[in-house]
């Protein structure tokens, strides 16, 4: 994908989120229909923290060039979500005991805030990003990615929660 086109995927995807925010009221947005599953809130600061703290940063040590290296693959599992432009559809857990979203603690029209800020990171992050560079961080379970490609892992990770958004709203 192009930068263009990672750009105008991502705002389609925060498009569609920020219209399902106008519609929630607080108590469904922050119950939980079980321990072990997310409210809504918990969800939307999921997508808010690992954008910042997972995508972007890998991105911009890419854009860098620290805390990676020349070079680089991706594993089967990173090749398949290029080659498919998508994470696999199934409930991907995160390896090891990482934080949790907190649950209620961002109002709504915060994290329209928040969204609108990962928009204009991630373009400055697209045009600073060179696409021909072969500098590439890790991932833990996927390979190396390049800025580019990290980017582009953004706007799948948004598209990825698509479905567990509308369960959460069933």
């Amino acid at each position: 994908m192009t930068q263009q086109e990672i750009y105008d995927d991502l705002v389609l995807s925060i498009n569609t989120y920020n219209n399902a925010l106008d519609g929630y009221v607080n108590d469904k947005f922050v119950a939980k229909k079980a321990e072990d599953i997310w409210s809504l809130s918990q969800m939307y600061e999921h997508l808010i923290t690992s954008s910042h703290f997972y995508f972007m940063a890998n991105a911009l040590r890419c854009i860098e060039e620290r805390k990676g290296q020349e070079g680089g693959e991706m594993n089967e599992h990173g090749a398949n979500i290029f080659k498919y432009n998508s994470f696999p559809p199934i409930k991907i857990k995160m390896p090891g005991n990482g934080p949790q979203p907190t649950n209620g603690e961002r109002s709504i029209e915060d994290i329209k805030i928040e969204f609108q800020k990962i928009l204009e990171d991630t373009k400055r992050m697209l045009d600073a990003v060179n696409p021909d560079s072969n500098y590439k961080t890790a991932s833990a379970n996927l390979g190396f990615f390049s800025g580019l490609e990290w980017l582009q892992l953004l706007v799948m990770h948004f598209r990825h929660h698509l479905k567990q958004k509308i369960e959460l709203e069933a």
